[in-house]
């Protein structure tokens, strides 16, 4: 069975049952929105022991919140009494909860688009908070007093933010009024669950209004304050015609495709991040340079995806790509090796995508980007960097004492071989004999 028959099947017991029975919240959204909901939540006036009482071998860990996961047809769900929310005591959950009526448990929800709720029988929707006038209009409102809404949970802040971006709608004047009171709620959230949100703001395809959007209400502070840095940071206008590093970095974001992994959202954010603690005046030059930008930028890039709590594989990849983002404008006057090993790193194709539109965001130069995609196409008969002709046995053979200079032999070797010269081992160990063995 299907995901939305399998949970209109849930629906159907428990109303055969006897009790109400809803889908709730984003599923209700996407399906208004004609989009395909990636999970069905479903809300429902039985107690959590009722719940149990239908499907005995449900999972009870969310049920002192009234909430039981009952796996049915290889699907899992999420069915949640009506209720009512205490006191929010740590920004995330509510003390304790009361089981209530439908119409009470909307008004606990976070924004009226994500406050109806949908019955698959009658198809019929139950909305108490005007989600759908919203939901025509465009509008993200937070149900109630939204300073109310974002002091329960402030992750909702950033949720205000996703969900704007995501669905293009804009944010009704007061619930963006309460966004930048209450930004410094952020704090109080985990950084795990704001580095999930924030990454999920980061891979939408209107990511820069996302980015906007922090920045405006300020919450960047509270997830990556050194941003800031880069408003009023100014370039040489001979390479960068769009002015500060901020707005620079902004076109860039809007420029990636819809499908940009977080990996190359993260390194296009952070590219130019160095750049205010390298700005200088060259007087000679009458010009602005950031020496060492690239190199700084991966540092402070390292600290901040480290404080965040990345994974440290999409550490490493996004460091990668900061620090070698200047190579590019030499890659015309490198050796065929030297190319070679430039296009086989492991993040060439995210680190081609963001000089794409770094340029594009500037200066509008493409030769290097048209040059390496030329080169690309030059060697895709045969793989980049091929197998070695010989390896560290072969030296040893030699009469070579294993050592710090094998790196050095072998690299040489290499190279070698990337530029043609040494086609099979017996030349190999001839350039060592004759390059190493000398006398």
């Amino acid at each position: 069975m299907s995901l939305l028959s399998t949970a209109t099947t849930i629906i159907q017991r428990l109303q055969d049952a006897g009790y109400e029975a809803y889908f709730a919240g984003g599923a209700v959204r996407d399906m208004l929105m004609e989009r395909t909901p990636k999970d069905y939540d479903i809300a429902t006036s039985a107690t959590p022991d009722q719940v149990l009482a239908l499907y005995p071998k449900a999972n009870t860990i969310g049920k002192h919140f009234g909430v039981i996961l009952v796996k049915h047809q290889k699907h899992a769900f999420e069915i949640a009494t009506f209720r009512t929310d205490g006191s929010y005591e740590d920004g995330r959950r509510p003390k304790q909860v009361t089981f209530a009526s439908a119409k009470e448990d909307a008004q606990r929800r976070d924004f009226t688009i994500n406050g109806m709720f949908y019955n698959p029988l009658t198809e019929e929707i139950i909305d108490f908070v005007d989600g759908q006038k919203d939901l025509q209009a465009g509008i993200i409102r937070a149900i109630g007093n939204p300073a109310e809404r974002f002091q329960e949970d402030a992750l909702r802040l950033l949720r205000a933010v996703r969900f704007s971006v995501k669905t293009g709608f804009q944010l009704e004047p007061t619930t963006l009024q309460a966004l930048h009171e209450n930004a410094s709620l952020l704090a109080q959230i985990s950084v795990e669950r704001v580095q999930e949100e924030f990454s999920k703001i980061l891979t939408t395809s209107d990511r820069r209004r996302g980015i906007e959007l922090l920045v405006d209400t300020g919450l960047m502070r509270h997830i990556i304050p050194e941003v800031y840095e880069l408003i009023g940071c100014e370039q040489p206008p001979q390479w960068h015609p769009e002015g500060d590093v901020y707005t620079h970095t902004c076109i860039a974001f809007s420029l990636l495709e819809n499908n940009a992994p977080v990996t190359l959202c993260l390194a296009t954010l952070l590219h130019d991040i160095g750049k205010p603690a390298t700005y200088q005046w060259d007087e000679k030059d009458q010009r602005i340079r950031f020496n060492g930008h690239d190199a700084v930028g991966a540092e402070m890039a390292h600290t901040i995806l480290t404080r965040l709590r990345y994974p440290n594989s999409v550490i490493e990849d996004v460091v990668a790509m900061v620090h070698n983002h200047m190579q590019f404008m030499n890659v015309q006057q490198m050796r065929t090796a030297k190319v070679k090993r430039f296009l086989a790193r492991p993040t060439i194709e995210q680190e081609l995508e963001l000089h794409r539109v770094d340029c594009a965001s500037s200066n509008g130069f493409t030769e290097n980007y048209d040059f390496l995609r030329t080169k690309q196409e030059e060697f895709a008969n045969e793989p980049i960097i091929p197998e070695p002709l010989i390896t560290g046995r072969e030296l040893i053979t030699l009469g070579f004492r294993p050592g710090p200079e094998f790196k050095g032999i072998l690299e040489a070797v290499q190279t070698e071989q990337l530029e043609g010269r040494l086609t099979d081992a017996e030349q190999a160990l001839s350039y060592v004999k004759r390059e190493f063995l000398k006398g």
